[in-house]
């Protein structure tokens, strides 16, 4: 088992504790398809998620979950397509990502195993979507 990663997620967990701060994670990957039929998510909707996120302007916003990857993923950010805020939801061939999804689930969870990680942990990572 691999040990730096569990040491410095425990001090990251630490010090998120000890500080209160918050985690907010910034789709910069592809958005409408995988490789080859999406694309690079625009810069000017990341710089308006990262601009919304730092003022706080999502605290208080309506979230949704997402099924595959357990995210709360904002339904509405200043300055970005409602649309592209939600993976499956910028996929014009909606079979395509959940396949895609499931695929990356399932090599998350093969992958993890190679972690000591506590079980709330290993549990909040995304799982395979329910047959």
């Amino acid at each position: 088992m691999l040990e730096a990663p569990k040491v410095y997620a425990e001090l990251l967990h630490k010090r998120l504790k000890e500080h209160g701060a918050e985690i907010w994670l910034v789709n910069t990957g592809w958005q409408g398809g995988k490789y080859g039929v999406g694309k690079r998510m625009a810069i000017p909707y990341t710089r308006s998620m990262v601009t919304a996120a730092v003022e706080g302007r999502l605290k208080n916003s309506e979230f949704v979950l997402d099924p595959a990857f357990g995210l709360a993923v904002p339904k509405h950010v200043p300055g970005v397509p409602d649309e592209v805020l939600m993976p499956r939801d910028s996929w014009a061939d909606k079979a395509d990502y959940d396949k895609t999804a499931a695929h990356l689930t399932e090599l998350f969870q093969k992958n993890i195993k190679n972690f000591d990680v506590p079980d709330e942990v290993r549990h909040a990572g995304p799982k395979p979507p329910k047959q």
